[in-house]
């Protein structure tokens, strides 16, 4: 590869904490490291959870930390016409099917607190004449890409997925395992794309060739490498680092609560107190 592109891409659906700015720490010493670039990204797909004021907090809180970017921010919600052709490519070669069962239905046959999205559930597509039914009562419904339909139409090349993973130690191969998350959402009513569509039709368009996320998105690069492949994508190499953990144990998270990075700029923190708050990280 000519040049080392990366990424950095939160969203807006809250303050950035100090997880984020472990992550954000990697991706731009890894970028600095190889003479590269990184790119802002902001994942604001999420129409109900996404706001202005969270968008100015993570440019305010980015600034701060020293860190900076080359080109313009993209805005996801910007984009939702280009996700749009992707899935109407892969509705037009039949791999995706409108699945019209809800979360909480799907969630009823799993046990308690089994995230229906990541439970790989595997749906049965409807009869034409049972879809128009469903859709002329106006039922909700989504995309399910058709992990049956994907293993058709790759062939012999579906058990051959895999990427490549930087380590300390060097480069390894890892198999994709895509069935773990069996027929996953691509796009909803209320949502027009889902994370995988979004973030890797723009890894693509904008020739991100280094993926640097946390340990908690390892499981998901499967999926990502099928969609990759079923677009003719080109799969980036990806690396993994650890997550800042809360007292509890457990990874920082914007919905419980955990405090931002703005609270400790006010408290009189500097950039490196952070720094060296995440350096475990």
């Amino acid at each position: 590869m000519s040049e080392f592109v990366t990424r950095f891409a939160p969203s807006p659906t809250g303050h950035l904490h100090l997880g984020h700015a472990a992550s954000a720490f990697h991706v731009c010493d890894a970028a600095r490291a190889a003479g590269g670039r990184v790119l802002l990204r902001l994942e604001d797909i999420d129409q109900t959870r996404c706001r202005p004021e969270y968008e100015a907090s993570i440019l305010a809180d980015l600034e701060w930390l020293g860190l900076d970017w080359s080109g313009p921010v993209r805005r996801q919600s910007d984009h939702f016409d280009d996700y749009g052709k992707v899935i109407d490519s892969l509705n037009q070669r039949g791999l995706i099917y409108r699945c019209f069962k809800t979360r909480r239905e799907i969630a009823a046959a799993l046990p308690a607190g089994v995230d229906p999205d990541e439970a790989g559930y595997v749906g049965k597509p409807f009869s034409p004449s049972e879809e128009a039914e469903y859709l002329s009562r106006g039922h909700a419904f989504a995309w399910r890409l058709s992990l049956a339909r994907a293993r058709d139409a790759l062939g012999a090349r579906y058990g051959t997925l895999s990427y490549m993973e930087e380590t300390a130690n060097g480069p390894r191969t890892v198999r994709a395992d895509p069935q773990a998350f069996g027929d996953v959402v691509l796009a909803r009513k209320d949502t027009p794309a889902s994370y995988h569509v979004a973030c890797c039709h723009d890894d693509a368009l904008q020739g991100v060739t280094h993926v640097i996320r946390g340990e908690d998105i390892r499981a998901m690069t499967s999926v990502h490498v099928l969609l990759q492949a079923l677009m003719d994508w080109p799969t980036p190499l990806y690396r993994f680092h650890p997550l800042v953990l809360g007292p509890d144990g457990k990874k920082l998270s914007k919905r419980a609560g955990d405090k931002g990075l703005s609270a400790y700029r006010e408290e009189g923190m500097t950039p490196d107190d952070i720094r060296a708050m995440t350096s475990a990280a």
